[in-house]
């Protein structure tokens, strides 16, 4: 076989063998005692909730967050591009276009489709 495959798999099985140990030596030290079952409820100070604690939100919240994440992601993607501008090549200036235009159509139908407009 490939050496490089067996990296990878090396690689995976030191991950899992890593993984398990953790979680089962957190599993053994950890304190096992008793819980009341005021403890056990998921608000355990103050005044109990009258009512369900399911609040429907309005999807405009959502929509918000999400336009911010992509705009934001965007930034990290195209921050390392402006350091490097002019030592890099045509094909990841290219690239980055590609990718702004693509967002700029999404923004654009997102703002066509009236889903960032407040209701």
């Amino acid at each position: 076989m490939n050496d490089g495959l067996w990296t990878i798999i090396l690689f995976i099985a030191l991950a899992l063998v890593l993984t398990c140990a953790g979680i089962g030596v957190s599993l053994i030290l950890s304190p096992h005692y008793y819980h009341s079952q005021d403890q056990l409820e998921t608000f355990e100070c103050g005044v109990d909730t009258e009512g369900s604690a399911w609040i429907n939100f309005r999807i405009g919240y959502y929509m918000y967050a999400l336009v911010f994440l992509l705009f934001d992601i965007e930034t990290i993607f195209f921050y390392p591009l402006a350091l490097a501008f002019q030592s890099v090549g045509l094909f990841p200036v290219l690239s980055a276009t590609v990718f702004l235009v693509i967002l700029c159509i999404g923004l654009w139908y997102e703002w066509k489709e009236g889903a960032l407009e407040w209701k």
